[in-house]
């Protein structure tokens, strides 16, 4: 008798399911074309993008070779086609090496290009600093202390990843144009900050030690 209820309630859920797959069945198959489809989709996707950095990296590496064969026209040429582009991982880098060839032949077209990057919002903090020192370093022994101290005091707070070049470059233009208070201001600030690298603390002790006795204490 369990044997014949067992036959009915298998028989029962045969129906059942029969008729939920001839409700349902175009919303399941559905489904199951959507998922194949995204899974392709987003494989061929990290393909696409695995390839390209592949050949992004190629491309960098070649251009750091123009530039070590001193071709810096060329290597500028190859760095400015790959900021525009290359995946995103490259493009910053690449305006940085960009500017830095421009700036061995035309240090004005240099300056530029690295203020373009310093002003730039969809780059990172970090890039932007460097960008910011690289100009100001390009025209710091022609520039006046404003304009240096405009482009470069406001990353030389703690916590600024290039904020001790920037100091540097600041006692530098400070010195420059006889702005001895100024000068003795970013020496203080160098000295006193233990986290200065030895090699700005070296030159600052050097510039330091050009002070007038008012000035130094």
């Amino acid at each position: 008798m369990s044997e014949l209820f067992d036959e009915v309630d298998e028989e029962l859920r045969r129906e059942q399911l029969k008729k939920l797959w001839d409700r349902y069945s175009i919303f399941i198959i559905g489904v199951a074309v959507l998922i194949v489809a995204a899974v392709a989709g987003w494989r061929g996707y990290t393909y696409w993008e695995g390839k390209r950095s592949a050949e992004a990296g190629a491309a960098f590496e070649a251009a750091v070779a123009l530039a070590d064969q001193n071709k810096h026209a060329e290597a500028e040429a190859a760095f400015t086609k790959l900021a525009a582009e290359a995946p995103r991982g490259y493009r910053t880098l690449a305006r940085l090496r960009a500017a830095a060839e421009a700036a061995t032949h035309d240090p004005q077209s240099a300056v530029k290009l690295f203020d373009a990057i310093g002003s730039d919002a969809s780059v990172s903090q970090s890039e932007q600093d460097l960008a910011k020192t690289r100009a100001a370093a390009l025209v710091v022994d022609t520039a006046p202390y404003d304009e240096i101290r405009q482009r470069l005091e406001p990353i030389t707070g703690t916590g600024r990843a290039f904020r001790h070049t920037a100091r540097d470059l600041l006692a530098v233009s400070a010195w420059r144009s006889n702005d001895l208070a100024a000068t003795r201001q970013w020496v203080d600030l160098i000295m006193n900050d233990a986290e200065t690298p030895s090699s700005i603390r070296t030159r600052t002790e050097a510039l330091q030690a050009l002070l007038p006795p008012a000035a130094k204490s």
